[in-house]
């Protein structure tokens, strides 16, 4: 399958996405997805279940007076359907290709903090959308002992069915590459209370 065709241009419209194509397991799951991605000053959150971006977010977003998007409540609320619902009925091909478009659209905020799922950088495609867009991408880096109390590994999760602490951790482990090649800005946020992240944050942006 070909690479998307992903162009960083000056102007209004920073990030321009054509006829982009997604497959998995031979399934089409996007087809012909187009759209353009105007600049805009976004902090985007990356990190595994349990990293607090969420909490992060909200909190840096009321610091700064902007807007705090979750992709996975974004999705939950386009849909009608839980995150959970989506994976089991639909499968995860679409939930991701799903999450994709979200992502695509959350790059095009003007002035929001953005906090993405797990797994939304996984693809070649969600990392290429990150890395052109002008996101200021933060690493909430966050070992299991902090993160289980947080996740509640007795909820529903999707991919955390078996053994869910050692799922998180081989997860969490995978996606450490991914995290820390788009990020601008990593920060171990165990032992950190909010105030102290938030003001990493802030020290870093402004």
């Amino acid at each position: 399958m070909s690479r998307p065709d992903l162009t960083l241009e000056n102007g209004s419209a920073g990030l321009r996405v054509t006829s982009l194509r997604k497959s998995y397991k031979k399934r089409m799951v996007i087809r012909d997805f187009s759209m353009e991605v105007s600049r805009g000053e976004v902090v985007a959150l990356l990190g595994p279940n349990g990293a607090g971006k969420s909490t992060v977010g909200k909190a840096l977003a009321d610091h700064l007076s902007l807007e705090f998007l979750d992709t996975d409540a974004l999705i939950e609320q386009s849909t009608g359907k839980s995150i959970t619902d989506i994976f089991v009925v639909d499968g995860e091909p679409v939930f991701r290709a799903i999450e994709l478009e979200t992502l695509a659209s959350v790059l095009n905020s003007e002035g929001a903090i953005v906090g993405l799922g797990g797994g939304a950088p996984i693809s070649e495609e969600a990392q290429a959308l990150i890395s052109k867009s002008d996101s200021h991408v933060i690493f909430l880096d966050v070992s299991l002992s902090t993160a289980a109390p947080r996740v509640g590994f007795n909820r529903d999760r999707p991919l955390l069915l078996g053994n869910p602490r050692a799922q998180w951790q081989a997860l969490s482990d995978q996606r450490r590459p991914i995290y820390e090649l788009l990020a601008d800005q990593v920060i171990k946020v165990d032992e950190m209370e909010i105030s102290a992240i938030v003001s990493a944050i802030v020290k870093e942006v402004s």
